[in-house]
């Protein structure tokens, strides 16, 4: 995924055909409203998936270590559609519709007795939507930068995980994990975009988003594991490029 995402990032611009000719960008008066649709990867830059504990489970002493979603989920696709109102020539209200899905891999999570445990997590999901404000800056006559700032709700799908300690002959299915959340966000972007035709605007950015924690399950209470799912906030860096319309 991650390089088929690189390919579309080099030929969009090449794609989208014949660049307009020298001149400036439309006035907000002629085309305010737009649409647009870009796709990329997130990158996970904070925030643990489980804290470290120290408790038991099957009448046997557990360690568990720490796990980021850096360490679980690695870079997942990130996707967003949505659409804008220009106020004026430099500045746009927006709204935006957020897809992130992340694939989990089989994680070391600590020691069981004299085995080692593995957890299997739940592939993360999350669909939100963002409201903001964003400010474009004109550089040459086809192209501008922007920056701009967001807030907004997640929902991300409750996530299962599974406990397996080979040499102790487990394996637990930990069931709600995570319950389904309506998560908090923050976001801010700045990107470049250029000017394709005379509705047509391709566009790449970078920005940095934080979203709140998941809603823990206490099912491991009397363990002493109860408090490894209770911070689960997550800072992400996600890169996309796509492509607007104005109208």
């Amino acid at each position: 995924m991650k390089w088929i995402i690189t390919g579309l990032i080099v030929a969009l611009p090449f794609a989208s055909g014949r660049v307009a000719q020298a001149q400036a960008y439309p006035k907000a008066t002629d085309t305010p409203w737009s649409v647009d649709f870009g796709i990329g990867w997130d990158n996970s830059i904070s925030g643990n998936i489980n804290s470290s504990a120290i408790g038991t489970l099957n009448n046997q002493v557990v360690v568990i270590t720490k796990n980021s979603y850096e360490d679980v989920y690695g870079t997942g696709l990130h996707m967003r559609f949505g659409g804008g109102y220009l106020i004026d020539d430099a500045t746009e209200v927006r709204a935006t519709f957020t897809l992130q899905s992340l694939d989990a891999d089989l994680t070391p999570m600590g020691e069981l007795g004299s085995s080692r445990l593995y957890a299997q997590y739940a592939d993360y999901q999350s669909f939100g939507l963002d409201v903001g404000l964003r400010k474009y800056m004109d550089l040459r006559p086809q192209l501008r930068a922007y920056g701009e700032g967001t807030i907004g709700l997640a929902i991300v799908d409750e996530t299962d995980v599974i406990l397996v300690a080979p040499g102790a002959n487990l394996a637990q299915n930990a069931t709600d994990f995570y319950d389904k959340t309506a998560a908090f966000t923050v976001g801010a972007n700045a990107g470049l975009m250029m000017q394709a035709s005379n509705r047509v605007d391709v566009f790449t950015q970078l920005g940095l988003r934080w979203a709140s924690g998941m809603s823990a399950v206490d099912n491991l209470e009397g363990t002493g594991l109860d408090t490894i799912n209770d911070k689960s906030g997550r800072w992400t860096i996600p890169f996309l490029t796509g492509v607007r319309l104005r109208f």
